[in-house]
């Protein structure tokens, strides 16, 4: 029952990821399509509606969503024995959500918040090609990790002991907590994932003690 019931937790984290991922996903393709109308329109009433609109977008829907993604990826790595540098297809996915994450962030969010700050000063500018290029890889990134989950190419980067699938617990968090900064955000205005942030550093500090464990147990064993 136990293991049932871990496994059905560790089921619904793969699906809040998947979940996430297409609705990230979807937003990067509707935040170009905001910026694609900011960057072409002449009529400045429509480069500052839509300008505003991406803003807002990335605000409430596509930063929380982004951020839900690549916890739970993060949390299927460090609760699995899939690892994050055990294969080269998981190691791509997390130096990719990376700086997805810092691009999206102090990149694109800063830019976009520019934006509207000078649209609201009566200086309304349309979008720049660099914000279009950068939301255009967004979305090309995405694309490409959901291939690398569905075809796990290129082997092992690395050898080595696998570490067991981590507790119920760790599963129930990685569900509960997204959902919760989700919430939070949609409350306050603004993302804030600061219940992830706790359980993923938890997480993380344990998977380190138990590599640990792991490292001086092994010549034992030998």
């Amino acid at each position: 029952m136990g293991k049932r019931t871990s496994q059905r937790w560790r089921q619904a984290t793969v699906w809040l990821h998947v979940i996430t991922s297409v609705g990230w996903m979807g937003q990067a393709l509707a935040l170009f399509t905001l910026l694609t109308i900011s960057h072409t329109s002449g009529d400045v009433a429509v480069r500052i509606a839509a300008t505003s609109m991406a803003h807002e977008l990335d605000t409430l829907l596509l930063a929380p969503l982004a951020n839900a993604s690549a916890f739970t990826g993060f949390m299927l790595a460090a609760a699995t024995a899939w690892g994050f540098t055990r294969h080269w297809w998981v190691l791509s996915k997390f130096v990719i959500t990376l700086v997805q994450l810092y691009a999206g962030i102090f990149l694109l969010s800063g830019a976009l918040q520019d934006s509207v700050a000078a649209a609201r000063a009566g200086d309304p500018e349309p979008a720049s090609l660099t914000q279009l290029v950068g939301v255009a890889l967004m979305a090309s990134g995405l694309a490409f990790q959901a291939w690398l989950s569905v075809a796990k190419p290129w082997g092992k980067a690395r050898t080595g002991a696998k570490l067991p699938t981590a507790p119920t617990w760790v599963f129930v968090a990685a569900v509960v907590a997204p959902l919760a900064d989700i919430t939070a955000g949609l409350i306050l205005g603004f993302p804030l994932p600061a219940l992830s942030l706790i359980v993923l550093t938890v997480r993380l500090t344990g998977r380190r003690r138990s590599l640990r464990l792991q490292t001086a147990a092994a010549p034992a064993r030998v």
